[in-house]
């Protein structure tokens, strides 16, 4: 096994214990002295997972100080890891380690080396950022949890940022589609999912209008986003962050954010005919999922809380609807969504899904040329059809997990493979359905029902069933006006209160409750595509094989012990070594 050259090793103090310290080329090492010089514990920390290098005594958070008369000294901040007792992820936290030099010359020695070796083995890095911070999500803290937990960390790290506070609904994305981003690594969201949609839809957008590409061609494969994207959990759902990392905290993903994670994701584009509807990576959702955003959207006033109310309301009123779902399945042999595994950090499925969406071809090195590939690999397989009543009708390219839901929608979906996850839920007796909601919440499989069936696919189309065409279309676009209906506009949350709105007017607001004690209940209910409405009914979906980066790198196995022994070959290491995890 090789060793690691080391560059520079020499005794230190911390504290009043002596340690023998030691950079090689990827890590950082030190280890505890006994009196008769004899090896104790070693730490070991990851170069790419150092944050940063400060001379003297220093502490960042919660604010910054640094000691006088330190001269001799340096402190050294890192990635330290620790379970969550409330997600299946790790936190990670700002570690700190405080050292002392013989002599003022070897502390500055110490200071340039670690600092080139950070720049050497931390190329991926970003440099400049642009945030966009939401002030009216969630609990109103997006402001306060920038300025007090993430700037401090982005500035020891070296890292200037262009904030902007948004004051209307999608500022960020025509931001972003509009403004000039020369000299910007990424983007950051410091919110929910609802500004994380802005941020993805002007990132794919942009990148789209730059490579001459029509996002209205549902035919067509698009071109894949440099551009990376962080988000910092601030929101009333976080679900893309804790599907992502693991964990809805700052802290973690401002870490992530800084060593320059980068995992690829799948986004859905969802179209209606010839015109894009909406961009999805976490729900489209027709019937139930559908019915509860609709009416929680009519009690925002009630917070978080809505969501738990309108569930119950929409349960309660039993219903159920006509449809027909074509889909195509994606390769079988690949990856299924009963196989019992799970997508996390270094996922083998989607290493192998990048191998196979960007081949390496001779004189073909651009991801825009072999991204070509996809679509040709699209056509090949026959669509299936399914035709019935359905409770739920949900698509997810990614597990949806939440803290309520630990597993997710979907427990064995994956982030990066270029497929998503098909869940039909066939109409049946209430207490049915309300055992598949419950097993959401627990460990149980909630696909083990014989309503309900999953299926992993590459495409999806929705309509109507034979002969009911014509009057659930008069239906639904007689509230079609706040969707996208020319090219370059898109749907907005101010659209989904007006699409709401004229809905209740043509039916009666009593509708959304009226299952068990009105005549009629609605025959058509409304697509939730990732927290919005859709104004159509009728739609196409396609899976687009790692569209877009976001700075994370998947869900770390909060399951496993958070430190574990070196295996990496480390000097004088004689199984006494523990890496910082």
């Amino acid at each position: 096994m090789d060793v690691d050259p080391v560059w520079l090793e020499s005794s230190l103090w911390v504290g009043k214990k002596r340690y023998r310290a030691a950079l090689t080329g990827w890590h950082l090492n030190w280890t505890e002295l006994d009196k008769k010089n004899r090896d104790k514990k070693t730490v070991s920390v990851p170069v790419s997972e150092v944050i940063g290098v400060e001379e003297g005594r220093v502490q960042v958070l919660p604010q910054r100080s640094v000691a006088k008369d330190t001269d001799r000294e340096f402190t050294v901040f890192y990635v330290k890891r620790s379970s969550s007792s409330r997600s299946y992820g790790l936190l990670w936290r700002l570690g700190r380690t405080q050292f002392c030099c013989p002599s003022r010359d070897l502390r500055d020695q110490w200071m340039t080396q670690l600092r080139i070796a950070l720049k050497t083995h931390s190329p991926s890095r970003p440099h400049r950022l642009l945030v966009f911070i939401n002030p009216f999500g969630g609990n109103k803290q997006g402001r306060q949890i920038y300025h007090s937990l993430v700037a401090p960390l982005f500035e020891l790290a070296g890292i200037s940022s262009h904030v902007v506070v948004t004051e209307r609904a999608n500022q960020a994305r025509d931001h972003i589609l509009k403004k000039d981003l020369t000299g910007f690594d990424g983007v950051v969201c410091v919110g929910g999912d609802g500004i994380f949609s802005e941020l993805l839809h002007g990132v794919i957008g942009r990148t789209q209008q730059e490579a001459g590409l029509s996002e209205h061609d549902p035919s067509l494969t698009l071109q894949s986003c440099d551009l990376h994207i962080g988000i910092i959990p601030a929101g009333s759902t976080d679900c893309v962050c804790f599907a992502t990392v693991g964990v809805n905290d700052p802290v973690t993903s401002a870490l992530h954010i800084i060593i320059g994670d980068s995992q690829p994701l799948d986004v859905c584009s969802v179209h209606h005919r010839s015109s894009l509807v909406r961009y999805s990576v976490s729900l489209v959702g027709y019937g139930f999922y559908g019915d509860v955003l609709a009416e929680s959207e009519r009690h925002r006033w009630m917070g978080p809380l809505r969501y738990d109310y309108s569930g119950a309301m929409v349960y309660l009123s039993n219903r159920s609807y006509a449809g027909v779902i074509q889909y195509l399945p994606a390769d079988s042999q690949l990856s299924n969504p009963r196989d019992n595994t799970r997508c996390l950090s270094g996922c083998s499925v989607c290493s192998n899904g990048t191998e196979r969406l960007f081949p390496h071809s001779p004189g073909a090195s651009s991801l825009y040329s072999s991204h070509f590939s996809q679509f040709s690999s699209d056509t090949e397989g026959e669509w299936v059809s399914v035709e019935g009543r359905f409770r739920a009708v949900s698509l997810t390219c990614m597990s949806s997990s939440c803290p309520r839901s630990p597993l997710g929608l979907s427990p064995s979906a994956h982030l990066a493979d270029g497929t998503g996850d098909l869940i039909i839920v066939r109409d049946t007796h209430p207490l049915g359905f309300l055992t598949f909601l419950h097993r959401h919440t627990s460990t149980q499989d909630q696909f083990d029902l014989p309503f309900v069936d999953v299926h992993r696919v590459k495409a999806v189309r929705f309509s109507f069933p034979t002969g009911e065409e014509e009057d659930k279309d008069e239906e639904r676009e007689r509230v079609n006006d706040g969707g996208m209906t020319e090219e370059g506009k898109r749907p907005s949350r101010s659209s989904s209160h007006k699409h709401l709105v004229e809905r209740g007017e043509e039916r009666g607001q009593k509708d959304f409750l009226c299952g068990l004690c009105c005549s009629k209940a609605p025959t058509v209910s409304v697509w939730n595509c990732d927290g919005e409405i859709l104004p159509h009914t009728e739609i196409s979906c396609r899976v687009h094989g790692q569209l877009v980066r976001l700075y994370a790198r998947g869900i770390e196995d909060g399951s496993a012990t958070p430190t574990r022994k070196c295996q990496d070959g480390h000097r004088n290491c004689k199984g006494r070594c523990v890496l910082n995890y």
